[in-house]
């Protein structure tokens, strides 16, 4: 087995040498440590505001992922012990002890928990379920660990770059990609939902009287925009790296005390220290050893690629879609999309049975008050909840029927407009990946210039 010296010795020209080279595993050593306590946090939250019985014992139906349709709620106090069990994962992740079968823990009960109802999507959700992912595949606690503690004998100090740069590159797409979705003309010319979110803050001390001026949500839009598109170089280049991170910070803390955004601001201000210097840490975690963990990139290089094609296509699919992504929510999960829309609206079904008999059915005869404000707003769950009204109608004897909607939904500051085709019996419509013919064009409306 090469050690580090010997690799930094004797470089090779070419990328699989570079991916190859070993680096300092003291900064993902604690990254490590700060994402588990982050979780081990984010799993306490659940239990201490009552997050699993709203979530998952009250709701009586629920909203299913496409291809995840077998993924649902654990009957009765068994959620309880999902997120117990993932935080007591988290908590081995952030030690390093029985590290492996922990992560494995980690990623299967929070992937559980995340896609038992897409009432509850939220991109970093997404995100920790891609992190876990390569915390099982990554041998992140060969350094700073209670393993090298007991085992002195198992300790790396080095890693490979390749697994440096993935996470380098999983923590990037979100801040590039978030950049490019604000691209748009009601960020832009609008500055919503900022003016929005803003208004809602004018109660606060000092700056909430700046709130309510116009020209304050453009200043944060705009701001937003490019702390987004510029963050990443500032922080890959040396000389600006620590400015760009306390810009970082002020920026995630900002918008964690202005916007309900959970732990996203904390698990970015985490990962953002991946791209410090790989020995930022190397004091705490005391002298290295010369030992390299992980294998060469060699074979890895096919599966690592296309998971990074992969992760670049998805927040590019809303392109192959018509009409706005805004409206359609069309490509809109898993893309990084963050912080662009604010709706709210209203949904009644009508039910039509064989003999023409009709009948008024609301969201609430089924869902929550937080899943009714979901499912009012988001298309694909109109369909999937007029396919349970129609579902329950055969189950009572009283199938087959056609079921409507008339939803109406205000977004991003524009009046209430129709958003799905009323005349469209969404009981004969199937949830597919292609684009939803039923869903009526957006609406417009000018630039506040």
């Amino acid at each position: 087995m090469d050690s580090a010296a010997e690799l930094t010795r004797r470089p090779k020209p070419g990328l699989r040498t570079w991916l190859d080279q070993p680096v300092d595993a003291s900064s993902v050593a604690i990254f490590r440590i700060a994402f588990g306590i982050a979780m081990v946090v984010l799993a306490g939250r659940f239990f201490t505001h009552g997050w699993i019985a709203a979530d998952y014992l009250v709701p009586r139906h629920f909203f299913p992922y496409w291809g995840f349709g077998f993924v649902r709620p654990l009957p009765g106090p068994w959620m309880y012990v999902l997120y117990g069990l993932m935080g007591c994962s988290a908590a081995l992740i952030a030690l390093g002890f029985s590290y492996r079968p922990a992560a494995i823990v980690f990623a299967l009960t929070f992937a559980w928990g995340h896609f038992s109802d897409k009432s509850n999507y939220l991109n970093h959700y997404y995100l920790i379920s891609l992190i876990s992912i390569w915390l099982v595949v990554l041998p992140l606690d060969r350094e700073g660990s209670l393993r090298v503690r007991v085992r002195p004998i198992d300790r790396r100090s080095y890693i490979r770059r390749w697994m440096l740069l993935v996470l380098q590159v999983q923590i990037g797409l979100v801040y590039v990609f978030g950049g490019i979705a604000k691209l748009g003309s009601d960020w832009l010319f609008r500055a919503e939902p900022l003016r929005i979110w803003l208004m809602a803050n004018i109660e606060l001390p000092v700056l909430g009287r700046y709130f309510q001026e116009r020209w304050a949500a453009y200043a944060f839009s705009w701001c937003g925009l490019g702390f987004d598109l510029c963050i990443v170089p500032l922080l890959c280049w040396r000389r600006t790296r620590v400015p760009a991170y306390v810009v970082v910070l002020f920026f995630h803390t900002m918008t964690g005390l202005l916007f309900q955004i959970g732990m996203f601001p904390v698990v970015m201000s985490i990962g953002a220290t991946l791209f410090f210097d790989p020995a930022w840490a190397r004091r705490w975690l005391g002298r290295p050893t010369d030992e390299i963990a992980g294998g060469s990139v060699a074979w890895r290089v096919v599966p690592l690629g296309a998971y990074v094609v992969l992760q670049v296509l998805l927040p590019l699919r809303h392109l192959v879609y018509p009409g706005n992504t805004l409206w359609t929510e069309e490509g809109f999960r898993y893309a990084w999309r963050v912080m662009l829309i604010e709706k709210s609206g209203t949904l009644e079904y009508t039910v039509v049975d064989a003999a023409g008999h009709t009948t008024h059915v609301e969201p609430q005869h089924y869902l929550t008050p937080f899943q009714t404000r979901m499912a009012s707003t988001q298309p694909d769950m109109v369909l999937q909840l007029a396919h349970l009204v129609a579902d329950d109608f055969a189950a009572r004897g009283l199938g087959p029927v056609a079921v409507y909607a008339d939803a109406r939904v205000a977004f991003n500051g524009r009046p209430a407009a129709p958003m799905i085709d009323p005349r469209v019996d969404l009981a004969r419509e199937h949830e597919t990946l292609g684009p939803k013919r039923w869903i009526l064009p957006a609406p417009t409306s000018k630039p506040y210039f």
